[in-house]
Formats: structure tokens, sequence, C-alpha cells
């Protein structure tokens, strides 16, 4: 990597909006710190560190830590899975009426207003507008 990469990952990190960097951010920028210093050394852990904050944001609403918890967890309440025919990733705006939406537990410590359920088999987080903001796989 490069000077213009670090310049552009940091660009990346800084241009998100706040309410998304509160989520996943920082577990994001310690991941990609570990990983970058493990590949190249204390350069690399600046640079992943950078990367992995812009990825650990864009890439998820619940933390790496947390997404097996979240899928025991939501497997352990059986929550009746919604059939859905379109493509089920994030993005997609599910149906008002016919699907069954909870609220996800304080402990998994999600921005209040997304809530979750299972389509196609698949947890996934939605917000307000029923969009799938996070596929739990």
């Amino acid at each position: 990597m490069n000077f213009k990469t670090l310049l552009a990952a940091s660009a990346i990190a800084l241009a998100l909006p706040m309410a998304a960097q509160a989520q996943g951010l920082v577990r994001g920028a310690e991941q990609g710190a570990r990983d970058g210093a493990d590949a190249a050394g204390p350069v690399g852990a600046i640079v992943g560190g950078a990367v992995g904050a812009a990825t650990g944001t864009v890439g998820g609403i619940l933390g790496v830590d947390d997404r097996p918890r979240f899928r025991s967890y939501v497997t352990e309440r059986r929550v009746r899975s919604y059939d859905y025919d379109g493509r089920v990733a994030v993005g997609t705006t599910l149906p008002s009426s016919g699907v069954t939406y909870y609220d996800v537990p304080d402990e998994y410590r999600v921005k209040p207003g997304y809530r979750y359920t299972v389509v196609n088999d698949r947890p996934v987080l939605v917000d307000r507008g029923h969009r799938i903001v996070e596929v739990i796989d």
C-alpha cells in the first residue's frame, strides 16, 4: 500500500456520516490495525486501521464478534421466516405487511429504530422504512 491508498482510505472514513460511523467503526479499525500490523508491521497497522474503519462502518451494524451470537439468538427464538421472491441484500425494502419485525435486544448496541426479521431463512436488520441494512450470515 502506498501513501495515496492511505490518504484515500482516511478520506473515506472521515466522509462517512456520523450516524453510520457510530456502529462498527471502532471494531473495524481495531481489526484492520491488527491485520495490517501482522502483514506489514507499523505502516500496515496504520493503513489497516484506516481501511478497517471504513469497511467496518460500511460493512455492518453489528460488530464482527456479535454476528454469530446474534444469529444464535434469532435461531433460538425460532422466528418464522418470511418467503421473499426478491433479492435478500442490503438496500432491499421489505413490505410493511406480512412480515413480522422484532426489536433488537439492547445488549447488541444497535442504533434505536433498527429491528430484525428473518427472510428466506436469513436474519436481517432493517431500518424504520423496512430497508435491509445488514444481512447476518
